[in-house]
């Protein structure tokens, strides 16, 4: 038996129940993993909700790491005893055990805790397929500019960094002084404070009314518009999550109008669809953070039993960096 977190209804914070569930054995092409922690992500938040639906009753949570207890038949990149992480479908990391399809998880670098592990996975790949992969007409190359909604977040911190190793120049925005400030310290060339600035003005300035190569958007409804503003001609709009709300229907005339731009909603569940590319992706990850360019900040550590508050915080946008679940 494992304790585990599961809503038999979607709904706020308070649909998530404590229960005791049976692990089972992996079967072919599973493995079975105790986790050490569990990392929090507003996707999270979407399937609690229901507005990425899924199966009920369902277990939450998209990221962990741990020991690998038992291995299924046909798997041979892993074995009992390995250290690994994952950020992988179906949900289910928020648990003490499970067994999973085997295919996203990796063995996780001696130097890299389990906090770590569990924090950076799903964030820390995400950056790598939207700065690596994701990119405007002629790619980016040091000192183009970009934009990145929500820099001081989990995702966002972690941005900051990796475009600061790349040599871009990313303009941040954020929702408080202190998140602003967090921000510039990680990397990030500004910083815009979207509760007292309009920051669409603020990029023209700051690009002298240039615009930038690209915005990466996680915040959804609330930005597009203004995220379609912030772009030089030709370039690229990256939405890649829907904090405020799925985007409305546009017109695609505004892409012609606003300069022949591009629009592409990403996941990363397509660019980890193998393991080979999941492996591909996570040495990268790894490697920026074994060499120091890139750093995990965990902020916030909750219990399991108190996932329900953490939740609270991360829809208030209480939290700054990542979020684990400790077990």
């Amino acid at each position: 038996m494992t304790r585990a977190i599961q809503i038999q209804q979607f709904g706020g914070p308070e649909v998530m129940q404590l229960v005791d569930l049976t692990v089972g054995e992996p079967g072919p092409g599973e493995v079975r993993i105790r986790h050490h922690a569990a990392g929090l992500n507003f996707i999270d938040v979407y399937q609690r909700t229901g507005l990425y639906p899924n199966a009920l009753p369902l277990a939450l949570g998209m990221e962990g790491a741990g020991i690998v207890e038992m291995v299924g038949e046909g798997v041979t990149h892993l074995q009992e005893g390995d250290r690994v992480a994952y950020a992988s479908q179906p949900p289910g990391s928020y648990c003490e055990a499970r067994v999973m399809p085997a295919k996203c998880v990796v063995q996780l670098p001696d130097g890299i805790d389990f906090e770590t592990g569990a924090a950076m996975m799903l964030k820390g790949l995400t950056v790598q397929y939207l700065l690596r992969s994701t990119q405007p007409q002629g790619g980016l190359k040091p000192g183009d500019t970009i934009l990145f909604h929500a820099a001081a977040g989990g995702v966002g911190l972690i941005a900051c960094q990796w475009a600061r190793a790349m040599g871009l120049n990313l303009i941040g925005t954020a929702g408080s002084p202190e998140k602003c400030a967090l921000a510039l310290e990680m990397g990030a060339s500004h910083a815009i404070n979207y509760r007292t600035e309009d920051f669409v003005a603020r990029v023209k300035e700051i690009t002298g009314g240039r615009g930038v190569k690209a915005v990466y958007d996680s915040i959804g409804r609330d930005t597009f518009a203004g995220s379609l503003d912030c772009l030089a001609p030709f370039g690229l709009l990256a939405v890649y999550g829907n904090a405020s709300g799925p985007v409305d229907a546009f017109n695609l005339g505004l892409l012609a109008a606003k300069g022949s731009l591009y629009v592409t909603r990403p996941t990363l569940f397509t660019h980890i669809a193998t393991r080979e590319r999941t492996q591909e992706m996570a040495d990268d990850l790894f490697g920026m953070v074994a060499s120091g360019a890139v750093r995990i900040r965990i902020d916030q550590r909750y219990a399991l039993a108190d996932v329900a508050q953490a939740h609270r915080d991360l829809e208030a946008r209480k939290t700054t960096g990542c979020s684990v679940l400790t077990l």
